[in-house]
């Protein structure tokens, strides 16, 4: 808390007044004078504080302060999402060991985006009534149990158990998380809500690669590695300060409610199209993204397996710093743009499906441009709403637009899942997604260009 010349100067005089105040009539000096209190005594000048009243748990709670508040909210959107991708480049591995279609893979991939927007739907505003932390910190030990299951796990029906308990925890974590940063510095917290997500995803599907390709152990060692982070930020969330005054109503909240304050309805209606498109492309190289990659390298490396989906996630984390001063509209325009390009250039990459160093390179390439257009969207829409809510509304609107993306992420990958398996098989379903994409995201730039972005002033913060 800054301190103004003003304010420390009514300090001063205020220390400094019992010392000119008279004494009145018929009274001593000692009888007026405070009574001697013991050097170091709770209360006395110089003293620190009870360790167990409140204003020492608070000092305690700021030695964070915003900047480090931010960097560890912003870390554990990292490792949730981190987490979430860590299976991605595993699913080659499973499906050799297990003997499980294309389709089990998009099943597993969509019933954690389920687990999410369940999740999203009845916790998102809870921790608008009982504050971030304890929100947190439960998510968090959700996580390490799913961290255990995973690394334990022997069969498709465990997998699916981990995806279900981590789905939960990632739902409950990420609106209290997002409203968190926003709480503590609303410009710089909009900034983390856009770039940690990318940048989570990213380095957990590569990262993962790594871990399972050149370390012992690749179906446990990678899981207990982030368990042991999970621990570390858990601890660091108990020590941070709590952004939300407790107040009634959080077993009402829990029922799922997607009532948006009314400056926020035009823009969402806006942001919707672009976030959904946006999130299908990360479904499918999340799901299918794998397969698709070493069919084109002719390789069966593991790291190849999280390559794709770590480009497409890099790009998107790039956006974010490189468009931050443009303006909203120039954001989400430039975003859908590119990635029509770049998924036109990935589906004229995949050619007949032969691989090799040209259709490689092509596929890359498309997928850095494509997933420059997934930040800026994503960041367009973050961007776009959430200035315009109150903050005891932001965890309840940042849930609402997180349920519609995870919607884009899973829904289309799990109908992706089946078409490989019942329809034409991988390249096929490939194009089709691709052109769906496509599609999707030329509706979202007809609504950005016909509907403009005059939205209404950003909520002051009290």
């Amino acid at each position: 808390m800054t301190h103004t010349a003003t304010s420390s100067t009514a300090a001063n005089a205020a220390t400094a007044a019992p010392a000119t105040r008279a004494t009145r009539p018929g009274r001593t000096a000692a009888a007026t004078a405070p009574a001697p209190r013991t050097p170091g005594a709770p209360g006395a000048p110089g003293a620190e504080p009870s360790p167990r009243s409140p204003e020492a748990t608070r000092r305690r709670r700021l030695r964070w302060g915003p900047t480090g508040s931010l960097v560890l909210l912003a870390s554990i959107i990292v490792t949730l999402l981190a987490a979430s991708s860590a299976p991605t480049p595993l699913y080659a591995v499973y499906q050799h060991e297990w003997g499980f279609s294309p389709i089990t893979t998009t099943v597993v991939f969509g019933v954690y985006a389920v687990a999410v927007l369940a999740a999203l739907l009845v916790f998102g505003r809870i921790s608008d009534h009982v504050g971030r932390r304890p929100v947190l910190v439960t998510a968090l030990a959700g996580q390490a149990a799913a961290m255990v299951v995973f690394a334990e796990a022997g069969s498709v029906s465990t997998l699916l158990v981990a995806r279900v308990v981590q789905g939960v925890a990632t739902g409950a974590a990420i609106g209290a998380i997002g409203a968190g940063m926003l709480d503590v510095d609303r410009a710089r917290g909009a900034l983390a809500n856009s770039f940690a997500p990318p940048i989570g995803t990213a380095t957990g599907a590569l990262a993962s690669g790594f871990v399972v390709q050149f370390l012992p152990s690749p179906t446990h060692l990678v899981y207990l590695l982030l368990l042991g982070v999970f621990v570390l930020q858990a601890l660091g969330v108990a020590a941070l300060p709590e952004t939300v005054t407790r107040k009634p109503g959080a077993l009402s909240s829990m029922s799922p409610d997607i009532r948006l304050p009314r400056a926020a309805r035009g823009p969402v209606a806006i942001a919707a199209p672009v976030l959904f498109s946006v999130w299908a492309l990360a479904g499918f190289y999340g799901s299918l993204g794998p397969a698709i990659t070493r069919g084109l390298v002719h390789s069966d490396s593991v790291v190849y397996g999280g390559l794709s989906l770590f480009v497409l996630a890099g790009s998107a984390a790039l956006s974010v710093p490189l468009l931050r001063a443009a303006g909203t509209r120039a954001v989400m325009v430039t975003g859908v743009v590119t990635l029509i390009v770049g998924v036109g250039l990935t589906l004229l990459s995949l050619g007949s499906g032969g691989g090799g160093a040209a259709a490689s390179t092509g596929f890359f390439a498309g997928s850095a441009i494509a997933g420059f257009g997934f930040g800026a969207g994503f960041q367009g829409g973050i961007r776009l709403v959430v200035p315009l809510v109150a903050p005891h509304e932001r965890a309840g609107v940042l849930s609402l637009l997180y349920v519609v993306s995870y919607l884009g992420m899973g829904v289309p990958a799990v109908v992706a899942g089946f078409l490989v398996v019942h329809g034409g098989g991988l390249l096929d379903t490939a194009r089709e997604y691709g052109a769906a994409v496509i599609l999707l995201a030329a509706v979202a730039l007809v609504g950005l260009l016909t509907a403009g972005l005059r939205t209404p002033q950003a909520v002051r913060e009290s």
